[in-house]
């Protein structure tokens, strides 16, 4: 998860800070996420219709119906990280990975927020990062949302993005 740091030095300045780098202390929350109970959206044909895109099957965790994904990344050591993108707000897909994977998972900052969902067991002789679900609001008062990479991709910029790292065989 903390590989998009390598991301973000591709893009340009205006690029929003990226997920959490090592070592950097969580902070507490005070933030409340959306109801857990309402329904999360229908998934759009945009993302039925991406080629190449990976499956719940394939990840082994849920994909927020409706997020768009962006593009995977080697994290070496076998292991791959996923990007996606949606409209929806940052409380509403927390809500919904907390019904999902039935764990309330951590608020680990609060500006801009960035919530992590453990999903497998990290054993660090074999693996580069932990396997989770990281959801990060992009949107704010100096941002205007994470760009799409796709060209002329819409939207333009996504307020949210969802990373996952996959559990592997060892969950």
């Amino acid at each position: 998860m903390f590989a998009l740091v390598a991301l973000c030095a591709r893009l340009a300045a205006q690029t929003p800070v990226p997920f959490p780098k090592p070592g950097e202390a969580p902070r507490s929350s005070t933030q409340k996420p959306a109801d857990p109970r309402v329904a999360p959206p229908k998934p759009s044909a945009t993302q039925a219709a991406q080629p190449g895109a990976p499956t719940e099957a394939t990840l082994g965790v849920p994909i927020y119906p409706g997020a768009e994904f962006i593009v995977s990344y080697d994290a070496g050591r076998g292991q791959r990280y996923y990007l996606f993108g949606t409209n929806s707000p940052f409380a509403e897909i927390v809500g919904y990975y907390r019904t999902a994977l039935k764990q309330r998972g951590e608020l680990v900052y609060e500006e801009p927020p960035i919530h992590m969902f453990d999903v497998g067991r990290f054993r660090e002789e074999t693996m580069a990062f932990p396997p989770g679900v990281t959801v990060k609001e992009f949107q704010s008062q100096i941002s205007q949302g994470y760009p799409n990479p796709k060209p002329g991709g819409q939207p333009a910029r996504f307020p949210t993005v969802i990373q996952i790292v996959p559990p592997g065989s060892d969950k």
